[in-house]
């Protein structure tokens, strides 16, 4: 087994998985993003994002929890500075 704890070039699994179902085909002005330049913003507004995806799409129950506490290995700055990245080349 491998040390590597990277998946497809992004810091985690949690990461990866993240941004390809819930951002990798969005806009920053899909979330609602004021400053687009301020990664930390950015960071928030995607976190906020998936809880309430998460939250208005599924029952209150072991599935939800475990869901929510996926989202605490996700690198937010991470994705937001792809997108922010994406944003600029556009």
């Amino acid at each position: 087994m491998s040390n590597d704890t990277t998946h497809n070039g992004w810091t985690n699994y949690a990461t990866w998985r993240v941004n390809l179902e819930m951002f990798d085909s969005i806009s920053l002005g899909d979330v609602c993003v004021l400053d687009t330049s301020n990664v930390h913003e950015v960071a928030d507004n995607l976190k906020d994002t998936a809880e309430q995806l998460i939250e208005d799409g599924s029952a209150e129950g072991l599935a939800r929890d475990y869901a929510l506490a996926f989202l605490s290995d996700v690198n937010w700055h991470e994705i937001a500075q792809h997108l922010i990245n994406d944003a600029n080349e556009e």
